[in-house]
């Protein structure tokens, strides 16, 4: 099977939430079947869930670990471009042929549980690449994996590891369809990937959050480590990125190369991490300051800049509302949208659409994508343009030369990477 194969039959398997598996049982059939990938080589795990910046935490997290010398994997999702980017081992994505691989014994492991009716239908594409993960990171002998979860935290797929240290970035409203419509239910979704006796590192959180993780902590005697016990000083901070101090029992000077305030508070939870699991603060800093996290609030064009940012949710909007009025306060801006369905349309262009002097919306290629033209019907802005695809809107956007973000779903950034990167 060539890798394109893989990906079409992956793909063929049908959007990630709309097929996503409610309990563990499928996941833990197919890791069993593979002789528990997770545990063969006894790896460690950093696990991480929360709403917004589990990706950045991660991807900060993977990046000090390489500074440390240890062989490390990152999972993440979902991909901009490339599948292969979800599972990376030592900062690159695996080779075609080890993805390759992975799924053949994954797709066949499937295939004799179906056979044997131990499952009841072929893992979806979220469980399936998991499974892809654990069995790269195992025959790839990598020591130790940051693990990002993909939906929620209590079932979902990743949560069937041990770690090392759990972590929990800022919770807030997405996927309510699945999580629940109160921040409370939310946090209790994420507060299931906390195990019995081991340490944690919770962000700064809604107070409403913090009291359902607090009390889930000490049900399973978690110890918890707060972002908020590492103090920052002399912040430094413009439309590229932040360098500050961190001080607790050890003091880490951090050059944080994402842009956006939020990120702060990213790069110090994920040295919070970092310190728990015994990394030392120069690997740490030195990691923070090598990371790469594409598509949030990128720039990938000057004169006039163009920053790509998946602002999908409505903390995410709120994340990107702040950078844009604190760094282009005076300066007129183009948006470029385009969203998924099952998205809080109206609250993200509520927070984006009044800061921009021009909004195009379009719809990034996915069949889950709101159509530009039933945008139109429930969006207002007074210079307000429709374009069919990405393609279209950026021929549109070309004829006034402005700070362009493009933003509202990862799909539209990935496909802005590959035109614009």
């Amino acid at each position: 099977m060539t890798f394109p194969d893989t990906v079409r039959f992956l793909y063929n398997l049908g959007p990630e939430l709309k097929h996503v598996k409610w309990d563990l049982a499928r996941i833990r059939a197919v890791l069993a079947e593979l002789g528990e990938p997770h545990r063969q080589t006894n790896p460690r795990f950093i696990h991480v869930a929360g709403t917004n910046g589990k990706g950045s935490t991660c991807a900060m997290v993977a990046s000090g670990l390489i500074a440390s010398g240890f062989r490390t994997g990152l999972y993440t999702s979902p991909h901009l471009v490339d599948p292969r980017e979800r599972i990376q081992i030592d900062g690159e994505p695996v080779a075609e042929s080890i993805w390759v691989s992975a799924f053949e014994e994954v797709h066949a492991a499937c295939e004799r549980l179906l056979a044997r009716e131990a499952i009841d239908a072929h893992p979806s594409f979220f469980e399936t690449v998991t499974a892809m993960a654990f069995l790269a990171f195992a025959r790839e002998k990598v020591e130790v994996v940051s693990l990002e979860t993909g939906l929620g935290g209590r079932l979902d797929a990743t949560n069937v590891v041990d770690p090392e240290v759990s972590v929990i970035t800022p919770i807030d409203f997405d996927h309510e369809a699945f999580l629940g419509s109160s921040i409370e239910s939310i946090a209790a979704e994420k507060a299931g990937i906390l195990k019995r006796n081991r340490p944690a590192v919770f962000s700064v959180q809604r107070p409403e959050a913090l009291r359902v993780l607090e009390a889930r902590a000490l049900e399973l005697d978690v110890p918890v480590t707060h972002s908020a016990s590492l103090r920052i000083e002399n912040l430094e901070i413009d439309r590229y990125g932040s360098r500050f101090r961190l001080v607790s029992d050890e003091i880490l000077e951090i050059s944080c190369p994402f842009a956006g305030a939020h990120q702060i508070e990213n790069a110090r939870v994920a040295a919070a991490a970092m310190l728990k699991f015994g990394l030392e603060a120069p690997a740490i800093a030195a990691g923070i300051a090598r990371a790469k996290w594409p598509g949030r609030l990128e720039r990938v064009r000057s004169n006039p800049d163009i920053i790509l940012d998946g602002a999908h949710n409505p903390a995410g909007a709120r994340a990107l509302a702040a950078y844009i009025l604190e760094f282009f306060p005076n300066e007129p801006i183009r948006i470029i949208y385009g969203a998924m369905r099952d998205k809080a349309v109206d609250e993200v262009t509520a927070t984006l659409f009044p800061l921009a002097a021009e909004v195009i919306i379009t719809a990034p290629d996915q069949p889950r994508a709101v159509a530009p033209e039933a945008l139109a019907a429930v969006v207002e802005h007074a210079n307000l343009r429709a374009a069919p695809n990405l393609a279209a809107a950026l021929e549109l956007a070309g004829h006034r030369p402005l700070t362009t973000f493009i933003t509202g779903s990862l799909f539209l950034v990935g496909e802005a990477r590959a035109l614009l990167v």
